[in-house]
């Protein structure tokens, strides 16, 4: 008797249960939110330029940088920056232009590193002081305001008729240094 008595008493709240179960099951069917959501976690670019340039003034307004490339691409989810086939010059008054080109390269969210990738070659313009200097590797990173770059991929360096092979390798644009970190070799012709 004692269960009879409780099933007595839960008995009128069996078709209210029986209604939120349905109505939990149809609002899951219709919720435009959950794929909303599910699209913003997603890396989709939010703003897209083609065969764009664009130019970085120096704190006196002179020009310090220009870049440019075929296509840029913009992510709101991580604000990274994609572009392809860019083309990057950093321009000084005491040095000549070093030109950097790429397949591909990615602006971090603060725009302070560029990592360039496949077919990345950099070319310092001669002058009258120095020859020009060509760079050829895989991967390259480049600090624009410190004017320095690396990669720690083979790399091929040609400088008039000499050449430099190694692993790894640091630039510094405004010391003009360049170091080497591993299986360096050299072909050097006498000027």
């Amino acid at each position: 008797m004692i269960h009879a008595s409780r099933i007595r008493h839960w008995l009128p709240l069996l078709p209210l249960l029986g209604l939120l179960a349905v109505t939990y099951w149809l609002n899951e069917q219709v919720q435009p939110e959950k794929i909303l959501s599910d699209r913003h976690a997603e890396h989709f670019p939010d703003a897209i330029m083609e065969r764009f340039s664009a130019i970085a003034l120096d704190e006196r307004g002179k020009p310090r940088g220009i870049m440019a490339g075929q296509k840029l691409l913009h992510y709101s989810d991580d604000d990274s920056t994609e572009v392809i086939a860019p083309h990057v010059t950093s321009l000084s008054v005491d040095h000549p232009p070093v030109h950097i080109t790429a397949l591909h390269a990615s602006i971090s969210s603060k725009g302070d590193e560029i990592f360039f990738d496949r077919a990345v070659r950099v070319l310092r313009v001669a002058n009258a002081q120095r020859v020009a200097l060509t760079m050829d590797t895989e991967s390259l990173r480049v600090i624009p305001d410190k004017d320095w770059c690396e990669t720690d991929r083979p790399v091929r360096i040609v400088e008039g008729q000499n050449i430099l092979t190694a692993i790894g390798m640091e630039m510094d644009n405004q010391t003009r240094l360049i170091k080497l970190r591993a299986q360096v070799k050299s072909d050097y012709v006498q000027p």
